[in-house]
């Protein structure tokens, strides 16, 4: 299938603001994304967490796509690495990883506002990570800090389960901001979508959600992408994902036969 035409807005609040949300991308995929979920529900991965949660549930897992056919088929046929690659402004679109999160109904546990590029080995201007929803959501959509993506430090790295840093303290971190405690310091973005809506964002880019007080669940499926200056660098701690006897040294590509390149400018 081809891709949903990317217009030059798309691209510039891509860029701008560090997160852009595309109506109707992945509609096509729903069906093929939610019976991956349940498949990975029913057989959870080495990295599966309930995050810890004491009301509800709020399960998240990654690196799944080798053994999941809905997801490898998504990755490698739908228009994902197209519209990563238009929106980075990359000629190629190399695929990092999957990860699905579910929030079920009934689950008062925010995600906390976080960056994901401190958590993995992956630095460099054009990264895009995919967020779509497999059920309506309204409050319980994700939240993004406009811009954040060009702070000049990155914000501190905190495990989910207990806000403990996630490496050890030393790091030249700045403090998790909380855009709720002081309105119109910071611009934040949210979308009300529906099932293959996409938000696309930096891995730079501050996002978190609230917690689902809705009566339905919130399944979520990510991918994660990189462009032609994402390398390899080395953190002062186990990322995640880990990704064990990966060999790579800082400042290298990131390995092919691991992490394929899934779509190419002709």
């Amino acid at each position: 299938m081809s891709a949903p035409r990317i217009t030059d807005r798309m691209i510039e609040d891509f860029q701008r603001d560090g997160v852009v949300m595309i109506p109707g991308a992945l509609t096509d995929w729903v069906e093929v994304m939610r019976a991956g979920v349940e498949r990975n529900l029913a057989s959870p991965g080495e990295y599966a967490s309930e995050n810890a949660v004491t009301e509800g549930r709020f399960f998240d897992d990654y690196v799944n796509w080798t053994r999941i056919p809905e997801y490898e088929h998504l990755i490698r046929e739908s228009p994902a690495g197209e519209i990563a690659a238009r929106l980075m402004r990359s000629a190629r679109a190399q695929f990092f990883h999957d990860h699905v999160l579910v929030k079920e109904p009934g689950t008062p546990k925010p995600t906390p506002w976080h960056q994901d590029g401190p958590y993995y080995f992956v630095e460099g201007e054009q990264t895009a990570s995919f967020w779509i929803p497999l059920d309506p959501v309204g409050e319980n959509s994700l939240r993004f800090i406009a811009g954040s993506h060009k702070w000049e430090r990155m914000v501190r790295p905190v495990s989910w389960a207990d806000d403990s840093d996630f490496y050890d303290a030393g790091q030249d971190w700045i403090a998790v901001p909380d855009p709720d405690a002081n309105p119109g310091d910071m611009t934040v973005l949210e979308w009300p979508m529906e099932p293959g809506d996409v938000v696309v964002f930096d891995y730079r880019t501050v996002h978190g959600a609230r917690g689902n007080f809705a009566d339905t669940r919130r399944r979520a499926l990510s991918l994660r992408w990189m462009g032609d200056d994402a390398r390899y660098i080395e953190r002062p701690g186990r990322t995640s994902p880990p990704f064990p006897g990966h060999g790579m040294e800082t400042g290298q590509r990131l390995r092919e036969d691991w992490f394929p390149v899934l779509w190419r400018a002709a």
